[in-house]
Order: structure tokens, then sequence, then C-alpha cells
């Protein structure tokens, strides 16, 4: 066994970043079962690696018994006394039984045991590394696409990017960089599988925080997040401190910071409002960039009528109801538009007491159905 093998093994551990005595206990491992195979032999036995000089012996074992039944695997008292008159019943004694050749026999049967240890080691490594990546934002380079997955690189291990977790707006082209949400990571049998999103909302959030320093120090909080992956998001914020402007920190000077996320997410128009504890104020900005006249709330039902001036229902309700359906999922509140001449009809603008209603946009409503 030459020194060359130890020299292998730290290259290994420096370049793939695994532990040295992974390594070394796999090719003890390794070396073990070679001599079992090779040499025909069921005896219990021990390698000894010595890195300084790179040498190799092995070592039979054998307990010591005064009755021998597994000639290989025991020696009587008496033979045992023969080699050291202070062995008692249960020492094990190790006789080196190195064979002269062993080193070339040996180092061809570990070649595959090593390698697989090796690669079990580097996904481990690899597991551990991304495994505190998720639900966070990561950099890669698509590698190739067919028609269930997008493939990225994302350095040391490749990415899925699944149909269902594209932006309908998006085409994916080879070698274009892009920005992912890491959304699961699992050790299997094939190694570490990694699954990323750009349609979920928290890639969103992930952006803002990293384009907006009041978000990322804590000044500003990001509450709720509503979005429809390529077409449009609304995002509420909100700022303990009543000397900061929550939206206006995320919009940024000349609407700069919000602008450097749109184009991210290629031309995906984003709703930034402020949130409230206040269900009238918080449907109300949740409801921009419609003018709201009054917002009755039914908090056994969690449920809100809101009523807008006539010429801002449409607005209000959004095109094929996006803006109202946004609404309802960022602020978790059920919401029915009426225009005030509805209103007025029902006696809604007045202070009577709150009638029964279906909501027309439900919080608990899929929003990418």
């Amino acid at each position: 066994m030459s020194k060359e093998l130890f020299d292998a093994i730290h290259y290994l551990s420096k370049e793939k970043g695994i532990d040295k005595d992974i390594l070394i206990e796999a090719l003890e491992a390794a070396l073990i079962s070679a001599y079992k195979k090779n040499f025909k032999s069921a005896t219990n036995v021990r390698v000894d690696l010595n890195e300084e000089t790179g040498s190799m012996h092995v070592f039979s074992r054998k307990e010591i018994v005064d009755q021998v039944e597994d000639s290989q695997q025991q020696l009587h008292i008496d033979a045992a006394k023969e080699i050291n008159p202070n062995y008692e019943l249960g020492d094990v004694v190790e006789v080196e039984v190195t064979p002269r050749d062993f080193g070339r026999i040996a180092a061809q049967a570990a070649k595959q045991v090593v390698t697989q240890r090796v690669r079990e080691a580097e996904r481990s490594v690899i597991f551990s590394e991304y495994i505190d990546r998720e639900e966070d934002i990561m950099n890669g380079i698509i590698q190739r696409v067919d028609p269930r997955f997008v493939y990225i690189d994302l350095g040391k291990v490749e990415a899925k990017l699944a149909e269902s977790e594209q932006m309908p707006t998006e085409s994916y082209q080879v070698h274009d960089r892009i920005k992912v949400f890491v959304t699961k990571v699992e050790n299997t049998s094939k190694g570490p599988q990694i699954f990323v999103s750009r349609s979920h909302p928290g890639l969103l959030k992930r952006l803002f925080e990293t384009e907006v320093p009041e978000i990322y120090d804590g000044t500003v909080e990001i509450r709720s997040v509503a979005r429809e992956a390529g077409d449009r998001s609304k995002i509420s914020v909100y700022a303990r401190d009543p000397e900061v402007d929550p939206v206006g920190s995320c919009v940024g000077q000349k609407g700069q910071r919000v602008q450097t996320v749109v184009d991210e997410l290629k031309g995906e128009k984003i709703d930034i409002v402020e949130y409230s504890d206040d269900p009238v104020v918080y449907v109300s900005n949740a409801l921009s960039p419609s003018k709201v006249t009054k917002v009755i709330v039914n908090e056994e039902q969690k449920a809100t009528t809101v009523i807008v001036p006539d010429n801002q229902l449409s607005l209000a309700i959004g095109k094929r109801g996006q803006n109202a359906r946004l609404a309802a999922k960022l602020t978790g509140w059920k919401i029915d538009i009426k225009s005030e001449s509805d209103a007025s009809e029902l006696n809604l603008l007045s202070d009577q007491p709150e009638q029964e209603y279906e909501p027309l946009f439900d919080a608990d409503e899929d929003l990418f159905d």
C-alpha cells in the first residue's frame, strides 16, 4: 500500500469537502472486504493503516475461550498463554496475517467501495449545504428543458423547476441565468433533490428583502403576499415606527426598488399596500388602486361589504375579478363589492345594521385555479 493512496485521500477530502476520517473508514472497510473475498477467510480481521509511512497491516482477531467451537473466530486459552502468559478468558488475540501481495489485490478491490463511500459522503455534504437554503432565493443557470421540468444548475447540484411552478408568461432557454425560490430539499437514494419555483409568493417576498434594506434590517415588515404569477401581485407592508413610510421604502426613489423586482418577474404588476389591524383600513388599502366609500365588517364571518363609487366598480373588481380576488387573499377577509347605486337601493350607505350576503370573493379561494 503506497503513500500515494493517502495523498489521494487528502486531495479528495479538500476537493470534495468530505471529512478525511470518513474516507479512511471507508478504505478500512473496503480492505477488510477485499481480504475476506480474495483469501476466502471468515476470520474477524482488523486493518491498521499508517498515514505517515503509507503502510497497511491486517490482523486476525480471535477471542480466547476454554472450549473452541470455531477455530477461525476463537483461540484456546492454552494456545493464548503460549503467546502471552497474561492473556485471560474473554481477551482478544491479534495476529498479523498480511498477505505478501495484498497491496495490489486490495487496491483493485477497494476502488469501487471507496468510490461509493465518497459519492455517499459527497451527497451528504451537498444535502447539508442546501437544506439550509429552503425558502430562500438562489441564482442558477438553465441546463436543459423538457416537457415536465426545467433543470437549473445551482453550482453543486441540479434543481428541478416543475411545469406547475413556472411562470406562464416566461420562456426558459438553455444557458439563461435565473433566480429561483427553493421550495423543498430531499435526500433520496439518487442523491439530494432540489425543487424550486418561479411562481411561489415566497419568491416575491425574498426579492423585496433583497432590494429593500428596511425590510432586511426589520424596520419594515412584510405581513402578507398574494400572487398570480406573471400577471399581478399584492404585498402588504408595515412599520412600527410611525416616522417610517413602509410603502415608500418598498417603492424606492422614482420607483427604482419596486421596478427592479418587476423586471426580475418579467413585468408582473405589483401593488404595495400598507397593513393595518383595522379591517376597514386594511381592506380599503388592499383594493388599491380603486377608491372605497365604505367598508361594512362582519366579524363573525370574517367578511366585508365594500362600497365603491359607481365609476370605480370595475376597477375595484379588476379584470376577471383579479383585483378583488387578490385583495381577499392578501387580507384574509371575504370581500363583497357593491357600487354606491346598488348600496343605496339596499340602504347600506346609512348606519343601518349590516345585512346577510354571499361574498363575491373568498379569502380561501385558490388563486391558481
